[in-house]
C-alpha cells in the first residue's frame, strides 16, 4: 500500500500497512524524516501490534528518530492456539522473517542492524532472535519481560539489552534478575518504581518509553534510512 505521510512534532513521518512473509503478517512501518535507526516490536502473549502499550512507546521513538515496524507474528488463527501463542521458538522464527522482508524491501537501508523491542513473552522471542542473527539486532529492550522462557539463548545474545521491571511485578522481577546474570553482553536492569507487570500505574509506561529510547538511540545503526 502506498505509504501515507503525517506530520508529527513538527516532522513529517511516512506511515505504510505492509504484509509480511508467506503468510501475509499484517504490520505498521513508521519511518520518520531522517530516521537514525529502526526497531521492530514483537507483542506479548493475547496482543497484536494495535496494542496501546507498544504504540505508545512507538510514538516516544519516532520522536527520538527511529523508525518502527509493528506487526502480527501469529496470523488470525495462530493467535486463537495458545500452544502457538506460548511457542517462543516460532515467535522468534517469524522476527527472523520480519529482519529478512526489511533486508528485501528496503536494500542495504534493510541490511543495517535494528533494535529489538519486545514484551513479556515478545521479550522471549526478540532474545532468541537476536541470539540467532547476531549480526543482525543492534539492541534489545525487553519490558516486563520473559527472558526466562529464552533462558538457554541468553548467554548467546551479543547486542546490548536492557531489562526494564516494573518494582512491583515480584516475580518477573526475580526472572529478571537471573536473565542479567545469564547475559554475556552489554547489559542493564532498570526498575520502574512501584510498577505492576502492564504499567499502567501513572507515568510508568512514559518511564519505559524513555528508558527504551534512550538505550536504543544509543545502539542505533548510524546513517539515514529514508
Amino acid at each position: 500500500m502506498a505509504a501515507n505521510g503525517v506530520a508529527a512534532m513538527g516532522a513529517t513521518i511516512e506511515s505504510e500497512a505492509v504484509r509480511i512473509g508467506a503468510r501475509g503478517l499484517q504490520a505498521e512501518w513508521v519511518r520518520p524524516a531522517r530516521a537514525i535507526g529502526l526497531v521492530v516490536f514483537a507483542h506479548g502473549s493475547g496482543s497484536r501490534r494495535g496494542s496501546p502499550r507498544n504504540r505508545f512507546v512507538a510514538e516516544v521513538l519516532h520522536q527520538h528518530r527511529l523508525a518502527t515496524l509493528l506487526f502480527d507474528l501469529l496470523s488470525e488463527d495462530e493467535a486463537q492456539d495458545r500452544s502457538k501463542v506460548f511457542d517462543i521458538a516460532l515467535l522468534a522464527e517469524r522476527l527472523c522473517e520480519a529482519l529478512d522482508w526489511l533486508g528485501e524491501r528496503d536494500g542495504e537501508a534493510g541490511q543495517r542492524r535494528v533494535g529489538l523491542f519486545g514484551a513479556s513473552t515478545g521479550a522471549a522471542a526478540a532474545l532468541q532472535a537476536a541470539a540467532e542473527l547476531p549480526g543482525r539486532v543492534s539492541a534489545v529492550v525487553s519490558r516486563g519481560g520473559r527472558a526466562d522462557l529464552a533462558a538457554s539463548f541468553l548467554p548467546r545474545v551479543q547486542a546490548p539489552t536492557l531489562l526494564i521491571v516494573g518494582g512491583a511485578d515480584k516475580q518477573v522481577l526475580q526472572l529478571n534478575r537471573a536473565a542479567l546474570r545469564a547475559l554475556r553482553g552489554a547489559k542493564r536492569l532498570e526498575i520502574v518504581p512501584n510498577a505492576t507487570h502492564l504499567f499502567e500505574e501513572p507515568g510508568a509506561l512514559d518511564a519505559v518509553a524513555h528508558l527504551a529510547a534512550d538505550w536504543l538511540v544509543r545502539h542505533a545503526e548510524g546513517g539515514s534510512l529514508q
